[in-house]
């Protein structure tokens, strides 16, 4: 594994106990929002709020490294579009996710005629086949 990402997950696994004071430039309109958000109790504080949001944008850079040199040491084991397709139909509750074979022929059509398509461009493209069915 990467010697920097190594050292992301170890720092991400440390238990937080040193804190630093630090001044981050962000727009007003996100610190006002952030300042509503600890009023209404969403949060302990701003920089609380700052340090999570922080915080889960770098265990998810993380765990998308850890999982491309997965699927770069194990090119087998990356799902087909339609196999992601498919979940993201069954998790959003979708009427698609019980016609698996329209989601493999939507699949198979989208990537034909778009650049890196989407789980969501090939759920649109067989709701539109589905409706032409109908």
């Amino acid at each position: 594994m990467d010697t920097l990402l190594e050292q992301l997950l170890d720092l991400l696994d440390e238990i937080p106990s040193d804190t630093v004071g630090t001044s981050l430039r962000i727009p007003l309109s996100l610190r006002d929002a952030a300042v509503v958000a600890t009023d209404m109790g969403l949060a302990a504080s701003t920089t609380e709020l700052a340090v999570q949001g922080l915080r889960d944008a770098l265990e998810n850079f993380a765990q998308r490294a850890v999982l491309d040199a997965h699927y770069r040491a194990h090119p087998d084991a990356r799902p087909s579009l339609a196999e992601v397709a498919q979940a993201a139909a069954e998790l959003d509750g979708s009427a698609l996710a019980a016609q698996p074979e329209l989601i493999q022929r939507a699949a198979h059509e989208v990537a034909a005629i778009r650049e890196a398509p989407s789980a969501d461009d090939v759920l649109l493209y067989a709701a539109g086949l589905a409706s032409a069915a109908a």
